[in-house]
């Protein structure tokens, strides 16, 4: 019996078993839920260890801790393959909008309903049972390690020094992740790039203390109005980004990128219905799907200021902020985005006003060379388990792990996804699909095979 014979003989169990991972709340934003995140670590560490991983620890970090198991009996002159995924989900109450309990799992129409489903425990499962169905066939033909974390949904805070500390132990010659989506159902595609970010929160003082704005509007320049002038400043009327050197570092597409990116592109139809927009902003030079992934772009993602409560509060408030994301692509460095925009905001400041700019979170563009041997062999394992080539994509998010682990660890790294854009990751009803989950293992088991040959 091969790896594939075993995997669809026990296709009921392991299903059961996701199920059983899921059913623990391990949700990492959540002081409370400490006990149910160290559950979910001992969890995994105890199937791998059940399915024949050599070597097997729960590793603590300055935050939650991370599961680690290898096994290297494929040989030292055997490829070695890690594979990252995290067993933290995002909070979820039946009472935000959930048909059935968010951590008891149900199978409707095909779905495993539950928080975590997708995100990410469905899909890091899909390989733990892919090395699974190997080991039980008699062994795989690479060596493998894991490497599963319990901070993603906050931000990888520890990770990466993590990481730099267990250099030697991580080593391999390529890593997989599966925490991401693909197409459509019958359609798999590659995410090769991701987008870095830089957020910060731009806070702007007037008055020393909140004022009546019948006795003093008119006179003192109302925080919230300048701020409002000022994050005008940050964008031309075409969409474009008005901060001097914001494009400096961006490597234009080639005409064969674009060209491979087009076959993947959803028509503005799918956009407009996803998104709800009368009419689509940004730069007209390029297509929505560029503009997305392979374009940087700035966000507001939130203003406050003054009074915004039930009833009226005629106050002119003593100060204004706004978060800010900025999105970047290959080649950008978050810092130096962070320097420019703080720089400009310092100039576009009115005179009657103060402002402060405070860099929040950052995290480095990633991207994987299309020709590199585990990016053929995540090409033709997605061939030999959806029967179709995968198109490329190019990810609007960020995922700093992906980052991490090129820099640190000096190895290619394959987003290998089994998910869908609508699988409702974060959001109530998260789901998926179970045929998602098995095709996943399936592919898996391809990946293994190819990188051993």
């Amino acid at each position: 019996m091969n790896a594939h014979d075993h995997a669809r003989g026990q296709a009921s169990a392991y299903l059961a078993q996701l199920k059983d991972l899921i059913r623990i709340p391990s949700i990492s934003t959540d002081p409370e839920r400490k006990g149910d995140i160290r559950r979910a670590a001992e969890w995994l560490a105890d199937d791998l260890r059940r399915i024949g991983f050599e070597r097997v620890e729960i590793k603590p970090t300055a935050g939650h801790p991370v599961v680690y198991a290898e096994w290297l009996g494929a040989g030292e002159a055997a490829p070695t393959v890690l594979v990252y995924g995290h067993y933290d989900v995002q909070p979820a109450e039946i009472e935000a909008g959930w048909t059935s309990d968010p951590f008891e799992p149900v199978v409707r129409d095909g779905k495993i309903y539950a928080r975590g489903a997708a995100d990410d425990k469905g899909q890091v499962f899909a390989q733990v049972k892919a090395a699974e169905s190997l080991l039980a066939a008699g062994g795989a033909p690479v060596n493998l390690k894991f490497l599963i974390e319990g901070e993603e949904e906050i931000g990888s805070p520890h990770l990466g020094a993590w990481v730099r500390a267990n250099r030697d132990l991580l080593k391999a010659d390529a890593c997989v992740i599966s925490d991401t989506s693909i197409l459509a159902i019958d359609q798999p595609s590659i995410c090769y790039a991701l987008r870095g970010l830089a957020y910060m929160e731009v806070e702007v003082f007037g008055p020393k203390q909140d004022l009546h704005s019948g006795g003093f509007g008119g006179i003192v320049h109302n925080p919230a109005q300048a701020l409002a002038e000022m994050i005008a400043q940050l964008h031309h009327l075409d969409g474009s980004v008005a901060v001097p050197g914001f494009y400096d570092d961006v490597l234009p597409l080639s005409d064969d990128e674009r060209a491979e990116l087009m076959k993947s592109a959803a028509p503005e139809d799918y956009w407009r219905e996803m998104t709800g927009v009368p009419a689509f902003w940004g730069e007209a030079a390029y297509a929505l799907h560029e503009r997305i992934g392979a374009r940087p772009t700035l966000e507001i993602n939130g203003m406050v200021s003054g009074f915004y409560g039930a009833g009226s509060k005629t106050v002119l408030p003593a100060r204004a902020l706004a978060k800010i994301s900025c999105r970047l692509v290959a080649n950008q460095q978050p810092r130096r985005i962070f320097e420019q925009v703080r720089d400009h905001i310092a100039r576009i400041t009115p005179p009657t006003v103060r402002s402060e700019v405070r860099l929040i979170a950052e995290g480095v563009p990633a991207r994987t060379d299309l020709h590199s041997r585990p990016m053929q062999a995540a090409i033709a394992a997605y061939e030999k388990g959806w029967g179709k080539r995968p198109l490329f994509e190019r990810g609007g998010g960020t995922l700093p792990v992906m980052a991490d682990i090129q820099r640190e660890l000096n190895m290619p790294v394959v987003l290998m996804g089994f998910g869908l854009r609508t699988d409702g990751a974060h959001g109530p009803d998260e789901h998926f699909h179970v045929e998602m989950f098995h095709k996943g293992i399936s592919t898996a088991i391809h990946f293994l095979e190819l990188m051993g040959t």
